[in-house]
């Protein structure tokens, strides 16, 4: 390993968190305005769906500080687990169908319990996934249509609008300050999707790092392979 390569350290960056930090446009809009109006919510209950990456997290946890809710990984669904009495976000749903049969059975078990016992005492769930519950292939019959009968709020693949904010918020997150036409320059050639946008910004951290360079379209170009023009 080179010299200058030994000073470049993979470094914990601060993420903004917060519903001040949570970036909305066309494509999230309607999943925020479901989300704060969550007194309203038919059966006190929600399921809140989008791609990897796509702020659902987030949005669950801006609703959490809201309605004072407790988070947990649908993996933490367990027969033992206590659960009280209070709002609750259980995440990551689609995992339910990566889990080996016995964690499955328990966990979808234990969900079940959750939906009537919530359900009777009026206190709001907030579930969410990356995809649609058919694609969960939920073995519990009961489980799978309350789960299937529940009102989706639906994030979809980011706009042009807020792919620029992500990427301005991501390279913020890391300290770093870069010019509007470079994000624009970023944004009009990167894959259209949130995880290409924190791979991208993450590969060109570490770019400027190693070069001791501020992250220009040249670095960019030389980074992501776009051999398309000149600055």
């Amino acid at each position: 390993m080179s010299a200058d390569a030994q000073l470049v350290f993979d470094l914990p960056h601060r993420t903004a968190r917060g519903r001040e930090n949570y970036l909305v446009s066309s494509s999230n809009a309607l999943a925020v305005e479901v989300v704060e109006a969550w007194e309203t919510w038919h059966g006190h209950r929600l399921l809140l769906t989008g791609p990897a990456r796509s702020g659902k997290t987030h949005l669950a946890l801006v609703w959490a500080e809201m309605s004072g809710a407790r988070v947990l990984s649908v993996t933490d669904l367990t027969a033992g687990v206590v659960i009280p009495s209070q709002p609750l976000v259980i995440e990551d749903l689609d995992r339910l169908s990566g889990l080996d049969a016995a964690q499955k059975a328990e966990a979808e078990e234990a969900l079940f319990h959750l939906f009537n016992r919530f359900g009777a005492d009026r206190i709001p769930l907030l579930f969410t996934g990356s995809d649609k519950p058919k694609a969960w292939h939920l073995g519990l019959p009961d489980l799978r249509s309350r789960i299937e009968a529940m009102t989706l709020a639906e994030i979809g693949q980011p706009d042009d609008m807020l792919l620029s904010s992500v990427v301005v918020k991501l390279f913020s997150d890391r300290q770093l300050r870069v010019e509007p036409k470079v994000i624009d320059y970023v944004v009009n050639r990167m894959e259209r999707s949130f995880e290409a946008a924190e791979a991208l910004v993450d590969r060109l951290d570490t770019a400027s790092l190693r070069a001791k360079k501020r992250v220009t379209t040249t670095l960019v170009r030389t980074h992501a392979g776009w051999q398309d023009d000149e600055d």
